[in-house]
């Protein structure tokens, strides 16, 4: 050892002498490794002869799965990821099979970086061929945030956005334009409602695809979506809200009104959506167009049987009566409950929105939100929720500029920092359940079937559902002033729920703004309900524990003269 030593130091102490000598054996160093490395690059691997092919990459009809090159994007419940062409290419490698023999013929089969780059700019130049398919670009558009330009539904990505995305989002909803914006905003319309501007003042990239323009600070790419998506403009993309008595001033109501010999739903419905209205309502012969309002706000719902007048022009469907209305809910989106920005001035008190997790707290932020117009602020940061468009998520939590923050904790010093307190309450198995498929598979996933039967899921209801119950616990302890909302009754009477919590706030309750929370109420991270597990992953033994804790915070809210838990939890 010490001998290499000594040969070290004599080396380094030679080259310290002539560092014209080192700096020249650098040199043919650096250069051999880049001849090899551009080798590397150009020659190929073998060719894999289609006989020869893995099976696992095979076409669908040797049993292989066919290669998605869009996921699918569904309202509602947020943007899906697309898959990025270029991580296609890297992911399969040389031996990628495109949909076609003549798609793989375009990418052949070269080896290395310079195979992948060729196929991802074969798989974008695709891309592009399809958007130019299904929409075509008309031109940059001033946008207001008080008066949109395109006034149906809109999406934020603050990470992912892209062109095609925002044009697919659209036209799944059926809507005629869809523009972007800020480079992650999109917008969907029937009617462009704003003046052309000059081309330079959209110069924003998309956030998701550099290269491709995305608007600008108030301004919108626009696109025209191919007249093939005005047949997605059914009755059947419409939600059916239920059949209603006639309001007592039905043209402040309702004000829109067109006499229709042969109705139809889906005429209706189409009437009001182009003219940019959420409520399409059905009256034998005439049809009305408006918002949810005070004057007809859509809590008192009748009979269906009152409603029950056959459509003219429809043999199984109930066009309503000039007494009793059927009322559907449009594509359009109500824009009176939209506009969000921070606190005008900094808040001297601090005000928690506190749940276990799984408990609904993203959602809650989602109808604070639209009903006060003011972002919410977090305890913690989650890139995921500031990308879909909480922009307070950024914000430090005693910033002051947000009008509630979102807190899991549960100790008394961190309760104590609070000036007042929401505090949402979840049934525990629901609220476990959601928490346990937030953790493994994000905030609109599931956990895998795995994680339920193996060791993942009994280790965690072992450790979070005490935390369920000691969390209410000390926040009925140790907070404030705090106001005890349940999940269920929020989402049983929204209206009245969302009221209460706004009152906390210290935000006026305007009633209009609270009907138009509740015609959109679901918001970017819903998770689905169609995919449910077929069995009951509670244990007797795990439901003897948490029925137990049931009781304990049923007692303390009791003793505290608040509403016990619902009925719905369970047996106490």
């Amino acid at each position: 050892m010490a001998k290499l030593w000594f040969k070290f130091q004599r080396c380094f102490r030679y080259f310290r002498r002539k560092p014209v000598r080192f700096f020249t054996l650098l040199a043919i160093y650096l250069t051999a490794g880049s001849l090899v490395f551009l080798h590397s690059g150009f020659v190929g691997q073998p060719s894999v002869p289609q006989s020869q092919a893995s099976p696992a990459a095979g076409s669908p009809a040797e049993g292989g799965a066919e290669l998605p090159f869009l996921g699918d994007l569904h309202l509602g419940r947020g943007f899906r990821d697309t898959v990025e062409a270029s991580s296609i290419a890297r992911r399969f490698g040389p031996t990628f099979k495109g949909k076609d023999t003549s798609e793989r013929a375009k990418l052949g089969d070269y080896g290395g970086a310079w195979s992948r780059a060729l196929k991802g700019r074969v798989v974008r130049e695709k891309e592009k061929e399809k958007e130019e398919e299904r929409a075509k670009y008309i031109g940059c558009y001033l946008d207001d945030t008080q008066s949109r330009a395109l006034r149906g539904v809109s999406f934020f990505d603050y990470k992912k956005m892209t062109v095609f995305r925002c044009q697919d989002n659209c036209a799944e909803r059926g809507y005629l334009y869809a523009g972007l914006e800020f480079g992650a905003e999109c917008y969907c319309g029937h009617k462009i409602q704003a003046a052309n501007v000059s081309e330079a003042d959209c110069d924003m990239d998309c956030k998701g695809e550099r290269g491709s323009v995305c608007g600008g600070i108030n301004r919108l790419s626009v696109y025209r979506l191919q007249l093939a998506q005005e047949s997605a403009r059914r009755y059947g993309s419409a939600v059916f809200r239920g059949c209603f008595r006639r309001p007592n001033n039905l043209s402040l109501a309702l004000p829109v009104t067109v006499a229709m010999p042969n109705m139809s739903v889906d005429k209706c419905v189409d009437l009001c959506t182009e003219k940019e209205f959420p409520l399409a309502a059905l009256a034998g012969t005439a049809c009305h167009c408006g918002f949810p309002t005070t004057r007809f706000p859509l809590h008192d719902r009748e009979d269906e049987q009152l409603c029950a007048q056959k459509c003219s022009a429809e043999e199984f469907e109930s066009c309503g009566t000039p007494s009793y209305f059927i009322v559907y809910q449009t594509q359009v989106q109500d824009n009176r409950c939209m506009d969000r920005r921070f606190l005008p001035a900094k808040s001297k008190k601090l005000i928690a929105l506190a749940s276990f997790p799984g408990a609904g707290n993203t959602w809650a932020r989602h109808l604070i939100e639209l009903a006060t117009g003011f972002y919410t602020g977090s305890y913690y940061f989650d890139g995921s929720l500031y990308n879909k468009g909480f922009k307070g998520e950024r914000d430090h939590w005693r910033s002051g500029r947000t009008i509630c923050i979102k807190t899991h904790e549960s100790g008394q010093k961190e309760i104590e920092a609070f000036d007042s307190a929401i505090l949402l309450i979840r049934n525990p198995y629901k609220a476990l359940m959601a928490e346990f498929n937030r953790k493994y598979g994000g905030h609109i996933g599931f956990a895998a079937h795995a994680h339920w039967k193996g060791k993942e899921w009994p280790e965690f209801v072992r450790n979070y559902a005490p935390w369920w119950a000691t969390h209410t616990l000390d926040w009925l302890k140790f907070g404030k002033t705090v106001l005890v909302v349940h999940f269920e009754d929020l989402k049983q009477d929204l209206f009245t729920q969302l009221g209460r919590m706004v009152s906390l706030l210290g935000v006026a309750v305007r009633e209009d703004r609270l009907l138009c929370v509740e015609s959109q109420k679901d918001g970017n991270f819903k998770r689905s309900g169609l995919r449910k597990l077929e069995y009951d992953p509670y244990t007797a033994e795990m439901r003897r524990t948490i029925a137990a804790y049931i009781r304990m915070v049923d007692t303390a809210l009791r003793s505290r003269n608040l509403t016990g838990v619902p009925e719905a939890y369970g047996p106490r």
